[in-house]
């Protein structure tokens, strides 16, 4: 995620610098890449931290109850799924803030 985040940042810097060349106003500002950056790696993060509680909180209630193993296992899988989304979802959203010019 973080080559991700600096390969898109870097691609967004050599185009802002082409267009400030070429003389033409930068839509993009310094705050923006920012945002993007720090709201992708704050999310990936928390979500590491969350799939991972949830991760050992389904192993401890198999180790507790082994029966319910089948059961457990789905609900984990499903509560990840849901969890690794949020993350998705802002991957989407810094995409969004770097690409699409503001005012259009």
């Amino acid at each position: 995620m973080v080559v991700l985040v600096l390969g898109l940042t870097g691609g967004v810097a050599s185009a802002q610098a082409a267009t400030a060349g070429e003389g033409g106003a930068s839509l993009l500002s310094p705050f923006t890449v920012l945002a993007a950056g720090l709201g992708m790696a704050l999310a990936a993060g928390l979500c590491g931290l969350g799939q991972g509680r949830a991760i050992a909180s389904a192993l401890e209630a198999i180790a507790r109850q082994p029966g319910a193993a089948a059961r457990i296992q789905t609900a984990m899988i499903i509560g990840l799924a849901l969890i690794e989304s949020l993350a998705i979802y802002m991957l989407v959203i810094a995409i969004i803030l770097l690409f699409v010019k503001p005012g259009l």
